[in-house]
């Protein structure tokens, strides 16, 4: 990929508030002023890049070509999981071999996975995506050498993982549950009627909010394509009592 083609940065963090997201954007603006640096994301659920996974493919299914995802969600970080970078089309995703890319690394037909063999001359132990991730990612959008090492998508940490995740992945601001479900993937058939099964309720589906009672829960199909939980101006995690890392269950009504 022509390093050339990377026109931004986007920064996919369980970081929140403080002092972390600050201390590699700093760094990554020292090193590539010339590239727009965003922040895509960084209230992922923390320590837990088995359920960012899935959201990072939705999430960036619908965003501009040629953008670098700088992803950290590393609990292991200063053990023996590596760094890799994944090519995907115009795009490319840089982070730990922790599960976290891999679901990107098997979504396209011309997916290819690398481990990063370079590592700067300093590098803290606790502090990877400001001192290993950041300036590997200015380094490949300058075209500069990552020693990178071609690796099967199947040797991946995570590889063997379901397509489709029957768990929350993802709490918003508003209490909306994501999950881990592609709706693109569910029954077609206009004569059943799919319901999700979560905090002891089965949820019925709607096109969106105001399709349903004030107060009452429900799924759609969101933005993203994932299945969402919610409640018409209200939260979802609390009135269910649910939270990411929560299962749910399809149920189908209906049908032959």
């Amino acid at each position: 990929m022509d390093p050339a083609g990377i026109k931004r940065i986007a920064l996919v963090t369980d970081f929140g508030p403080g002092i972390y997201r600050g201390q590699v954007r700093a760094r990554i603006s020292a090193l590539v002023p010339h590239l727009r640096l965003i922040d895509l994301v960084d209230d992922l659920v923390p320590f837990r890049p088995d359920l960012a996974a899935y959201l990072l493919l939705a999430l960036t299914r619908d965003m501009p070509r040629g953008t670098l995802y700088l992803c950290v969600v590393d609990p292991g970080v200063g053990g023996e999981r590596g760094a890799l970078l994944v090519e995907s089309g115009e795009d490319c995703f840089l982070g730990p071999d922790n599960g976290l890319l891999s679901r990107v690394a098997r979504a396209g037909p011309d997916a290819r996975a690398f481990r990063i063999s370079w590592r700067p001359r300093e590098l803290s132990a606790s502090f990877h995506g400001r001192d290993w991730f950041a300036p590997a990612a200015a380094r490949r959008c300058l075209g500069e050498s990552l020693d990178l090492v071609p690796v099967e998508p199947r040797e991946l940490e995570g590889a063997h993982w379901p397509d489709d995740l029957p768990s929350i992945i993802y709490r918003d601001h508003y209490g909306n549950l994501m999950c881990g479900l592609r709706a693109a993937t569910l029954p077609v058939d206009p004569k059943s009627r799919i319901k999700v099964q979560a905090g002891g309720r089965a949820l019925d589906r709607a096109r969106t909010f105001c399709e349903v009672p004030a107060g009452q829960p429900f799924w759609y199909e969101n933005a993203l394509g994932l299945v969402e939980i919610a409640v018409n101006r209200g939260r979802a995690d609390r009135l269910l009592g649910l939270e990411p890392g929560d299962p749910v269950q399809l149920l189908t009504e209906g049908g032959d």
